[in-house]
């Protein structure tokens, strides 16, 4: 096995910790607005934790493949909103912050020679485009970015379950 550059390492070490952070946003989201009456979305919600756990475990399996003990050791905790447009609005943020990070590992692993892991790394960059592009078009189809509420989607959240906004560095409550 030829040694892999230590940077390439990082880059997969980095998409673990956000692809898990991405299943535990996910997760939760789905538990939350499930609390919320919106089955539907809640499914969605739960897909999306699938299709992010995938990510993680083929992350998992390159790792191995390369003789390296995975680990994501910062995980970001999960982001809230009162409504499931902020949901949508912060998880188009953390699948954008994916999308970047494959761009740059490919671009990366193309400036290095490694085909092997630019491969992995574009095929997930694919991935990831294409799911931000359909939370981008669920969020469209709610009304946009910045508009609150479930009125445009035919619902409300409960009241009693409205949380307040969150400033910089407060913990999420649910």
């Amino acid at each position: 096995m030829d040694a892999v550059h230590p940077r390439v390492l990082g880059y997969l070490g980095r998409a673990l910790s956000l692809e898990l952070s991405a299943v535990q946003q996910y997760m939760t989201q789905a538990s939350l607005v499930d609390l919320w009456g919106d089955a539907a979305s809640a499914e969605r919600f739960r897909a999306e934790t699938v299709e992010e756990m995938q990510h993680g475990e083929r992350i998992v399996q390159q790792m191995l493949s390369l003789g390296v003990a995975p680990a994501a050791s910062q995980l970001q905790p999960v982001s809230h909103a009162p409504d499931l447009v902020g949901l949508l609005e912060q998880n188009v943020e953390l699948e954008s912050a994916l999308v970047a990070h494959y761009d740059e590992a490919t671009r990366f692993c193309e400036l290095i020679g490694d085909g092997a892991n630019g491969a992995f790394f574009r095929a997930l960059w694919e991935e990831e485009t294409h799911h931000t592009e359909e939370l981008a078009t669920w969020l469209r189809e709610l009304g946009g970015p910045r508009r609150r509420g479930y009125q445009a989607y035919g619902r409300r959240a409960p009241q009693a379950r409205a949380m307040p906004a969150a400033g910089p560095g407060d913990r999420a409550r649910f």
